[in-house]
């Protein structure tokens, strides 16, 4: 039998643990906590501006290894057991503070990270694995289009920070409520009210004139209004898949455990419906 060469070990993920350094109420329905301390040495992010962080909270009751160590809770304990994790975005790391800047957009009185933390105190820890990420804004690109919700407003904001000066660049963020809107540079905001998210945001991107020259396109937040946004940039438009990072954040009538459960037979079949049949 021929010896089977196995490949370079893939390194096994970094657990990093920050400790609140400060938290604050930006807008009514978003909360800012930055963490920092000596558990975050080993993060780095930069080199895209849509790093994520998985957060993992201890569920309540449950003793687990210490140090904290996800992958040795996963291996020794039942799945119903292990550390609720949720996503999010990084708004901004800083290097040479080693701090790290998350927000939390808040729905009433639910959601175990949002409710984590509009309590959070300074000194109170909190474990994360990442960052992941994958885009950039193209700095070859002659039109950048950045459209989302409020859970996109973190990546948005840090993709203008890198947009070219010599691009074109349209910057669509929907909100629920007026008092959200932030100061910005570059954002035109939606305020959608009562009405379903992504009712103000998708009339806005399919009524912006579509331009000579490379589009790169940024397109994140509920996955309904998400997948129109696709079939309308792919199908309508032509715009290659390598031309535009789009995906659903969050799904309504979710959490994040559902929806990731069934995210990826969601993606497989919006693949299989728009792909455009170029002749």
């Amino acid at each position: 039998m021929d010896a089977v060469l196995a490949g370079p070990a893939r390194p096994a993920p970094v657990t990093h643990t920050g400790r609140v350094v400060r938290a604050e109420r930006v807008t009514p329905n978003l909360h800012r906590v930055v963490l920092g301390g000596d558990g975050l040495a080993r993060f780095a992010a930069g080199e895209h501006t849509d790093h994520y962080v998985k957060l993992m909270f201890p569920r309540a009751g449950v003793d687990y290894p210490r140090p904290f160590d996800p992958a040795q809770a996963r291996a020794s304990m039942p799945r119903e057991l292990w550390p609720v994790t949720r996503t999010y975005t990084v708004r901004a790391w800083n290097p040479a503070t080693r701090e790290l800047t998350l927000d939390f957009v808040l729905h009433g009185d639910s959601g175990l990270a949002a409710q984590w933390a509009v309590h959070a105190r300074p000194g109170d820890e909190l474990h994360f694995g990442g960052p992941g990420g994958a885009y950039s804004p193209d700095p070859e690109a002659a039109w950048h289009l950045l459209a989302g919700d409020e859970t996109a407003l973190p990546a948005i904001a840090a993709a203008l920070a890198r947009v070219p000066a010599h691009a074109a660049c349209t910057a669509l963020v929907e909100v629920g409520d007026p008092a959200d809107r932030q100061d910005i540079p570059g954002v035109t905001w939606l305020v959608r009210g009562a009405g379903p998210v992504g009712s103000m945001l998708v009339p806005a991107v399919l009524a912006q004139p579509w331009p000579d020259g490379a589009v790169h396109a940024f397109v994140h937040g509920e996955a309904t209004f998400v997948k129109e946004l696709r079939r309308y940039l792919r199908v309508e438009r032509g715009l290659p898949r390598e031309r535009m990072s789009v995906s659903g954040y969050w799904r309504l009538g979710h959490d994040e455990d559902g929806w990731q459960a069934s995210k990826r037979a969601w993606n497989a079949q919006i693949e299989a419906e728009q792909e455009p049949a170029f002749s």
